[in-house]
């Protein structure tokens, strides 16, 4: 079960899987279009059969690319990518708001057995190049399992406010759209996705927009080939996306119609206010898997696996 790495120096950073000769995906960190927000992203991710499960820059959004962090409305930039949510006016080019989370550099980039670290550090800037943020993320790979079909990956961010002024994470919903909103960790399925099934422990499909749920699956059949796939997001504990302890609380942002699309967001029905010098630290694991598992098979294999 060796994972294997590969490092195209100020490009990307390939895992692989060694038995099965899959490279499970690639972490893109090399500076992209301006008007759609660079960003590092992963993609493509692939099952253990090799089946591709993440799109890049659809025709219907650029700026969705693969698995990546995202701040679609942060103290009135965009660095997400595209036109900006303006209430009463819909989407807006506004091209002096587009700004970007750079690549500084890497602390660990190493494969050992059954084990792959990325870990990294960024900087988060507005459109006119200011430090707002240094941010650092943690990507780990795991949870190999042939037998079953899949691999994990655990992602942590960790972001401090570097400006003498409150970051104020928001959505299109916080301005206003109904039903939109998405920012920080985000995941684009691919366009055969479309109209996939998607549930949680206790509810399915149409529920779930807005939700609280521990974990969220997609299960999307593929083009091309025969079969189809599953993509679990899980929250770390240390989330307490549902409050209890008075932080922030999150809620599932989920599209599988007109594309597939899941972000556990930061900021769907009310703003994150981040205070200077503070630092907001997320955990999330997505599973990859080949096959439609159903609920009991997804909860069972999320209950095995320890943070």
């Amino acid at each position: 079960m060796t994972l294997t790495l590969t490092h195209a120096h100020g490009d990307r950073v390939t895992v692989a899987h060694e038995a099965t000769g899959t490279e499970l995906f690639a972490y893109v960190y090399r500076p992209e279009a301006a008007w759609e927000a660079p960003k590092p992203y992963l993609h493509p991710v692939r099952t253990l059969s090799g089946a591709v499960v993440t799109d890049y820059r659809p025709n219907d959004h650029r700026w969705h690319k693969g698995l990546q962090l995202t701040a679609s409305h942060l103290s009135g930039q965009n660095l997400w990518g595209g036109n900006t949510y303006v209430h009463g006016e819909g989407y807006v080019a506004l091209p002096e708001r587009i700004g970007s989370m750079a690549h500084t550099a890497f602390e660990e980039v190493s494969a050992t057995g059954d084990r792959a670290v990325l870990a990294e550090r960024l900087s988060w800037h507005p459109h006119g190049g200011e430090l707002w943020a240094e941010e650092e993320r943690r990507i780990e790979v795991g949870g190999v399992d042939p037998d079953a079909g899949s691999w994990s990956l655990t992602w942590t961010s960790a972001v401090t406010n570097r400006r003498a002024e409150p970051l104020r994470f928001g959505s299109p919903t916080t301005h206003g759209r109904p039903a939109a909103g998405y920012t920080g960790l985000f995941w684009r399925g691919p366009r055969a996705f479309r109209d996939g099934r998607v549930f949680t422990a206790g509810a399915d499909g149409g529920d779930l927009m807005g939700s609280q749920a521990d974990w969220l699956a997609y299960v999307g059949e593929h083009d091309g080939r025969d079969g189809h796939a599953t993509v679990v997001f899980e929250h770390a504990p240390g989330n307490d996306h549902a409050g209890e302890k008075g932080t922030h609380p999150a809620h599932w942002f989920v599209r599988s119609d007109p594309f597939a699309a899941v972000a556990p967001s930061w900021a769907f029905h009310e703003e994150l206010v981040l205070d200077p010098g503070d630092t907001l630290t997320r955990g999330y694991r997505v599973h990859v898997a080949d096959g439609a598992w159903d609920r009991e098979r997804v909860a069972a294999h999320v209950a095995g696996v320890a943070w």
